[in-house]
């Protein structure tokens, strides 16, 4: 709830603070004090549209700050952490307006858009005035509505109905999805299938290309490393044209070496180890000499291995250029080719299988829609009837509400039992309107429309008071007693001190009845020097609220009977606050 608001050079309004209490608000002054600027100053602060005009002439900006009171776990205060700001000590919300008409908001400390404020207002406030009739303007609000007050059997419906549309309208997407794409299906198939024919007739081997490859650089090259081997062969080990021309090959001058060196190393340690390194050569020369002379017999000349060689190499370059940049890549898409001609090959099976679905899906939607339809038929005959009781009490004794749940024909939608085809909405079949008839004998019209601004707030009051939602913690009453006097006053009064018993209540009122059953009474106060006029608000009890009752009931604050007429209904309501 809200605990404290200040507002700063709004219209009349100076400079003004009011302490909130649970229960019943009330607001009070006289005509043209700026009672309204407090409701203009709370829809400020919870994301109204802005004004420059709203800013006090000769001010640069008007300023409006609220603290709230709610749980960490309630909705607004997630909002306000999901945008940066802080609420372990309640919620801090802030919005400015300067005379250039540039708005700006500040959340839990933090800056933030204007619309967070709306955001978060949608969960703490609900503001009931003759321009800010939301809930009933808006026309899905009807049917929110009459669904809280429908309770536990229209909960269980919709979630019955909720669950059965997600399905079937699941279904239907598949199965749109799978019929108007049959020719790209069967396209789709037929390509796959000429892929994977062509794969499946090269036939690669994963790492296939790269062993290929080296394939093809010895064999093309088979004459020179053939040759170099046999050379280098020749130098290590002797051989023909080595002899011709009395070179002496490695390994024998190696083995010379050696020899030469064996009779003295005994003398000297270091000789001993020059030594034993030329026999490791002499050791090495010989191993590389024969593994020269198998590499050099291994060589093949073959022309016609090279040329399939490189035959299979264009293939399979061929394919991976298609397919993958590897034997493996092409491997593992034909796979997933093979998978999906499977699954495109048993669209048809699968189309008829998700078609006798859809059926019975459709069948068990129309069935959970009917019963949900029923619950709110039921829910809006007894809610018509109280909140027609309510206006009774609230000088609209004349009034007759009518709560008309009904389907909207949809050709395309969802077909009925009894044949007829409507609009499904995740939320049921169902629209939801709350007709009003002011007065006897005129036809029910939409309650926006029927209804003037008055009796748009005391149709809403009507409304909070029966289905006691309780989904937002405080509620804003402006205008709601225009037109309302004598008994009829003292009725309005002790409804909104009902609805108070479960919510906070604020309530801009001219009734003196109103305001003696207010938990906490604030009066605008409208002074002038001549040359500039400032209203502030102040909290009053005591003789100051007895004399503000008084002025409202008689217009004077001076007569004995005003006073003890304020006096006595104050003592008379005294009971019902305190059980608060």
């Amino acid at each position: 709830m809200l605990t404290r608001i200040r507002i700063q050079r709004l219209g009349v309004i100076e400079d003004a603070e009011l302490e909130l209490s649970p229960g019943l608000n009330v607001i009070t002054g006289e005509t043209g004090a700026g009672k309204t600027m407090v409701v203009s100053g709370l829809g400020l602060l919870f994301g109204a549209r802005a004004d420059s005009a709203m800013v006090r002439s000769g001010a640069s900006s008007a300023v409006v700050e609220g603290e709230v009171d709610v749980a960490p776990a309630h909705p607004a205060a997630q909002r306000v952490e999901a945008a940066g700001g802080e609420t372990e000590d309640g919620l801090i919300l802030v919005r400015t307006v300067s005379a250039e008409g540039r708005s700006r908001a500040h959340v839990g400390g933090r800056a933030a858009p204007v619309g967070v404020l709306s955001e978060v207002g949608e969960h703490l406030m609900a503001v009931h005035g003759q321009a800010d009739q939301w809930r009933l303007t808006a026309p899905d609000q009807h049917r929110v509505l009459l669904d809280a007050y429908g309770g536990e059997p229209v909960r269980q419906a919709l979630e019955t109905y909720r669950v059965a549309h997600t399905r079937w309208t699941a279904t239907r997407v598949e199965l749109a999805r799978l019929s108007t794409a049959g020719a790209e299906r069967t396209l789709r198939a037929d390509l796959l299938r000429t892929a994977l024919e062509e794969i499946e007739a090269v036939d690669p081997v994963e790492g296939e290309e790269d062993d290929l490859r080296a394939e093809e650089l010895r064999l093309a090259h088979a004459d020179g490393l053939q040759q170099a081997a046999e050379t280098a062969h020749a130098a290590l080990t002797g051989g023909e044209e080595s002899a011709a021309e009395e070179v002496r090959p490695v390994v024998e001058l190696l083995a010379a070496s050696s020899h030469a060196l064996a009779p003295v190393t005994e003398h000297d340690p270091t000789l001993e180890e020059l030594r034993r390194r030329l026999d490791e050569l002499s050791y090495l020369s010989a191993d590389l000499a024969a593994d020269l002379a198998s590499y050099s017999a291994s060589i093949e000349v073959d022309p016609a291995r090279l040329a399939w060689v490189q035959e299979r190499r264009s293939v399979l370059t061929s394919l991976l250029r298609k397919y993958g940049e590897s034997s493996a890549a092409v491997l593992a898409w034909a796979q997933s080719a093979a998978a999906e001609v499977a699954e495109l090959d048993g669209a048809d099976d699968r189309i008829a299988e998700l078609t006798r679905e859809e059926l019975r899906l459709r069948d068990e939607l129309a069935s959970a829609g009917a019963a949900l339809t029923r619950a709110r038929q039921e829910a809006a005959a007894r809610l018509g009837e109280e909140v027609g009781a309510e206006l009774a009490h609230l000088a609209m004794g004349s009034a007759r509400v009518e709560v008309v749940v009904r389907h909207r024909p949809d050709d395309d939608g969802l077909a009925l039992p009894g044949g007829e085809c409507v609009r499904a909405w995740g939320h049921g079949l169902d629209e939801v309107e709350i007709l009003l008839a002011a007065n006897a004998g005129a036809p029910p019209r939409t309650v926006t429309r029927a209804a003037s601004g008055g009796e748009l707030s005391r149709v809403m009051l009507a409304l909070e008071v029966v289905s006691a939602q309780g989904d937002v913690p405080t509620y804003v009453f402006d205008e709601v007693d225009a037109g309302v006097g004598g008994a009829a006053a003292l009725d309005l009064g002790a409804r909104l001190a009902r609805l108070a018993e479960t919510a906070q209540v604020i309530v801009v009122t001219h009734l003196g009845q109103v305001a003696a059953f207010a938990d906490r009474h604030h009066v605008v106060h409208k002074s002038s020097d001549g040359a500039i006029t400032a209203s502030d608000v102040r909290s009053v009890d005591g003789p100051d609220r007895v004399a503000e009752i008084a002025r409202m009931l008689g217009g004077v604050t001076d007569s004995q009977a005003a006073l003890d007429h304020a006096r006595e209904l104050l003592e008379e309501h005294a009971p019902q606050r305190l059980a608060r």
